[in-house]
């Protein structure tokens, strides 16, 4: 067959993003735009501004780049903003747009106002739109039948627009880039809404201001007893014993069945490292086989949608145990009911709960279950014992206490909201409580410092890890460790400093830079570095591509004035690693749209950093996913090495394996037949100079995201002397890395010799 190229340009830059108008928290619809209709012309609002900082991810530096509202300049660097966001993923969600569909139009059963909270790309308020208009001919400007939609986040306004016009509604929707809160009656709308369609729910439901978005809604915005779209939301929960989640959160337990000689979280400061105290998101689908049920599903909290919330509640339930077990975490979810009549539901329950009122679930990567961790080792049980379960809500989260006649485990806030506490995220945790991976890296630092009596060595990045072990295991007075910290800084010290007497050494031995991005030999008091070391890892940046943590290779590029002649490098290099994969259920997610419910979507697809189906030449963004966490999966070769990075040298660009711009083509061979929607891509860092000791980050490895290059278009694959017709066998790799904007290009060809 003939050859499919396929450019692939990984490349992905972080933002945040903060408005000059309000310092209202971030939950509620924002104020960023100025009028766009009559009744807001007659206002004197100015145009708004967004920021977005782009981060560099090699340097750490940052610069806010300025976004105006009616710019429209497709060069505008801030173009791809949400590519990275579940926005994609949940319009390619057929299950939620056909239920939310069904329910507008059963609900809007004659003109009326219709308000659109959080509106998004306005799938809803179109929705809306043309229900009444089968009813009833619509008049945008005094006519019974209208639809209000308010978007506050700028970037997705403008791409509402685009749009809503692309669909020839912008007559019959009036737009406003503001949070909800700020909508004016006789300013902004002419009148109260009667009914009010929106999805703000994350996968804990509250997350997004669920709560205070409708209390305001109702106190200002919509008539005495509306209809609404979603109609009611039930929480449900269940009590799971997974180890795999103890170690998520345990690092004190975990690290009783260590070697070493670090103490990361010792006995009196057992959650000096801790996660943070919310539900964490997670899929538990990828956990069943290792999850064993403890009890049945109990209903926790009820909300409905058509009447104002309370602020707060709780509710306590004495919960059956149905196996002997050990209660490791609280796994949550919701159910949506989106009509009055109770005939049209969505769910986002695991699999392994079957209900006659939804569809067995899709895999989809926008609403996942949630996860509440029971402190410590977590809370055995017998069966048929009752365990009393507490559940609070808050405007914006749940949480639980649980206790039974043995014992009773409730979160302290006390305890983790010290300023020696680090909070990290639950994968970081696992690693540290890794027995595998700490006794590798405490191989390769023993190896490093041996010969060594008093070494200078520098930790470049926020391994508070490498920077206990260094010092336990350098015990000369003269011996001393300077961590960078660049994400941890000062409360990485003030950690230090309460741990330092538990692992044996003085903090006049470790020094914390902090902000100080490069040394000098003012600054090592004229001394040489023996060993620069790095995990590497840092804080903040782990949702970010794996390559994108060679920003170790450009500090150490940095500070090679400081290092001595035989200074030891550890990761000596880095491999990237890649894998052909079949993923059917992410590459579907990722799909650019066209048709939603019959609402055009095309425009969205670029900004969207859509995949799949692509026009010719146009390629999407590489994004970071935990592939074990993915739906389904399979591997289609082997483990391929694409190219190497040698931390010895000073950064440079790299071109495949054999860093020949002219001689870097890699062909690989299939191993399993199927269908290739795309590369996995990660690094494996290599520890010490004999190539010994290896850390990999592959998805073997479920503590690490790895990159994902989806295809424009699927490719049927086979083994080499067993492909059908049409399947191809081969697929020619070529890569280059540019050390300047950290950017890595891979080029795929597909054949059939």
């Amino acid at each position: 067959m003939p050859s499919l190229p396929s450019t692939l340009t990984l490349q992905h830059l972080t933002r945040l993003s903060l408005t000059t108008t309000t310092t209202t928290p971030t939950f509620l619809h924002r104020t960023t735009s100025k009028a766009h209709d009559a009744l807001r012309a007659m206002s004197s609002v100015p145009p708004h501004r967004m920021f977005q900082l782009r981060l560099d991810p090699l340097t750490g530096n940052s610069e806010w780049v300025v976004l105006e509202e009616e710019d429209e300049d497709p060069q505008n660097p801030t173009k791809a903003l949400l590519s990275s966001t579940s926005y994609l993923d949940m319009l390619n969600d057929s299950r939620r747009n056909t239920a939310f569909h069904e329910a507008i139009k059963k609900t809007l059963t004659r003109p009326c106002h219709v308000l659109d909270i959080g509106a998004g790309t306005g799938l809803l308020s179109m929705m809306a739109a043309k229900a009444m208009d089968s009813t009833h001919t619509m008049e945008n400007n005094g006519g019974e039948g209208m639809v209000s939609a308010c978007e506050s986040y700028l970037p997705m306004f403008k791409l509402m627009r685009k749009v809503i016009r692309a669909n020839r509604m912008e007559k019959k929707i009036r737009v406003f880039c503001k949070r909800s809160d700020e909508l004016k009656i006789g300013l902004d709308l002419p009148s109260r809404a009667d009914i009010l369609v929106s999805e703000i729910l994350d996968s804990e439901l509250l997350g997004e201001g669920l709560i205070p978005t409708l209390q305001h809604a109702h106190d200002e915005l919509l008539v005495a007893n509306p209809q609404t779209v979603p109609y009611r939301a039930t929480i449900y929960s269940q009590l799971v014993e997974c180890t795999y989640l103890r170690k998520l959160h345990d690092l004190h337990g975990s690290e009783a069945h260590a070697s070493d000689c670090v103490l990361l979280t010792p006995s009196g400061l057992e959650t000096a490292i801790c996660v943070k105290v919310q539900q964490h998101a997670m899929h538990c689908d990828a956990l069943s086989a290792e999850t064993k049920l403890l009890s049945e599903p109990f209903k926790i909290f009820e909300f409905d949608f058509w009447k104002r919330p309370d602020s707060r509640g709780e509710t306590e339930l004495q919960v059956k145990a149905t196996s002997d077990g050990i209660v490791h975490a609280v796994v949550s979810w919701w159910v949506l009911q989106l009509d009055c009549d109770g005939a049209i539901f969505y769910s986002t329950a695991p699999k392994w709960i079957s209900s006659p009122l939804t569809e067995a679930p899709d895999w989809c990567d926008h609403w996942k279950q949630c996860v509440w961790f029971i402190p410590g080792m977590g809370m055995p049980v017998s069966r048929g014992e009752q365990v009393s379960l507490e559940a609070l809500h808050s405007e914006t989260s749940v949480s639980y206490n649980l206790r039974n006649a043995n014992k009773r485990l409730e979160v302290d806030p006390r305890l983790y909201n010290s300023e020696h506490h680090l909070i990290l995220l639950p994968e970081r945790i696992a690693i540290y409580g890794d027995r595998e991976w700490r006794n590798a890296m405490l191989k390769a630092t023993r190896s490093a410092l041996e010969g060594k009596s008093s070494p200078l060595c520098i930790v470049a990045d926020d391994s508070v890890f490498l920077t206990i072990l260094i010092a336990c295991l350098t015990s000369s007075t003269s011996s001393h460790v300077i961590s960078m910290f660049p994400g941890l800084r000062e409360k990485g010290h003030m950690y230090l400093q309460a741990v330092a007497d538990a692992n044996g050494f003085s903090m006049d031995r470790v020094e914390v830079i902090g902000r100080k991005t490069c040394l000098t030999l003012d600054d090592t008091n004229q001394r040489k570095v023996d060993l620069l070391v790095g995990e590497p890892f840092y804080h903040g940046n782990e949702g970010m591509l794996p390559w994108q943590n060679l920003r170790f290779w450009k500090e150490r590029t940095k500070l090679d004035s400081v290092l001595s002649e035989d200074a030891l490098i550890m990761p000596c290099k880095g491999i990237l690693k890649a894998c052909a994969m079949s993923l059917p259920d992410l590459w579907k997610s990722r799909n650019c749209l066209s048709g939603i419910e019959g609402f055009d979507h095309s425009v969205v697809n670029e900004t969207f950093g859509a995949c799949g189906d692509l026009p010719e030449l146009k390629v999407g963004p590489c994004l970071p996913y935990f592939i074990w966490q993915c739906g389904e999966s399979k591997e289609l070769s082997e483990v391929f090495t694409v190219m190497e990075f040698n931390f010895q040298e000073h950064i440079r660009a790299c071109y495949g394996k054999t860093k020949s711009q002219f001689d870097s083509v890699l062909q690989i061979g299939f191993t399993k037949p199927g269908v290739c929607h795309g590369f996995a891509l990660w690094i494996d860092w290599v520890m010490d100079a004999k190539n010994s000791i290896v850390v990999s980050t592959g998805p073997d490895s479920r503590y690490w995201k790895q990159g994902v290059k989806l295809l424009s278009k699927p490719v049927p694959v086979g083994p080499l002397g067993l492909c059908d017709l049409g399947e191809s066998c081969l697929v020619d790799i070529s890569a280059s890395f540019d050390s300047s904007a950290g950017e890595l290009i891979i080029d795929s060809t597909f054949s059939s010799l």
